[in-house]
């Protein structure tokens, strides 16, 4: 064959490109497996620091603190009892199936919720712990896509950010009543967490996230914490309700 005609030059690159797509859909294929199984273990880790549980060997770590996972229908009664059947969830099935993680730390029950929203610039995403009272926080953890380091991407800063959420009340009058204000306005500790300085729309991303999320499980959060009163923050949310039970 002339090398020197085109039909040479189409020839040739036409099977380069054949033996390389070929290769990498092969390594694709290979590496898929572990792929899927690194995913699987960031999220079980994202879990995990909601509960503010960082051992090394996350794997033996979920499953010794998730005690069971749950789909929920709308008006908070069990879809779902399935192995898996929360962890397989997307954050499009949030809404819809409502997943909902349980967990036992130190002889507690607590509830762990996962949450998707949108940040600045990208997707915004985490977990939420709730006591046993279905109300009062026991931890956050936040993750993001592209916002801005050193302001939006502050949201991952477990001291300056998520800490602060700790003992914060979840719903107020049936409805979720917890949010993230302008830094430097909180009035009302109960219910409110100082925003990020300088990051105003990620922080009305996060609050936004948790508001809508959470909303969703409104049913299910609703139930009076009164036979199981869990924290100062439980009984200042539902101190009305125990009044004029009383």
């Amino acid at each position: 064959m002339n090398t020197n005609k085109n039909t040479y030059t189409f020839i040739y690159a036409s099977i380069v490109v054949i033996i390389v797509a070929f290769l990498l859909a092969f390594v694709s294929s290979a590496l898929r497996q572990r792929q899927q199984d690194n995913i699987a273990l960031d999220k079980k880790k994202h879990i995990l620091a909601s509960l503010n549980i960082f051992e090394k060997d996350a794997a033996s770590a979920f499953d010794k603190y998730i005690t069971s996972e749950q789909l929920l229908n709308n008006d908070g009664t069990v879809a779902s009892e399935e192995k898996n059947c929360a962890f397989e969830c997307g954050t499009s099935d949030i809404a819809t199936k409502r997943p909902l993680y349980i967990a036992e730390v130190n002889g507690e029950k607590k509830y762990i919720f996962p949450l998707s929203g949108q940040g600045l610039w990208g997707p915004i995403s985490g977990y939420i712990a709730l006591n046993s009272d279905k109300n009062t926080v026991y931890g956050v953890d936040f993750s993001h896509d592209s916002e801005t380091p050193g302001l939006g991407a502050e949201i991952t800063n477990r001291d300056k950010f998520q800490k602060p959420f700790q003992g914060k009340a979840v719903m107020k009058d049936g409805e979720v009543a917890l949010s993230v204000v302008k830094n430097g306005n909180v009035k009302n500790p109960t219910f409110e967490v100082d925003g990020l300085s300088g990051a105003t729309f990620t922080s009305v991303g996060v609050s936004k996230m948790i508001q809508g999320v959470l909303s969703n499980y409104a049913a299910f959060l609703g139930s009076s914490c009164e036979k199981n009163c869990e924290g100062k923050a439980c009984c200042e949310a539902h101190a009305e309700e125990h009044e004029s039970n009383n």
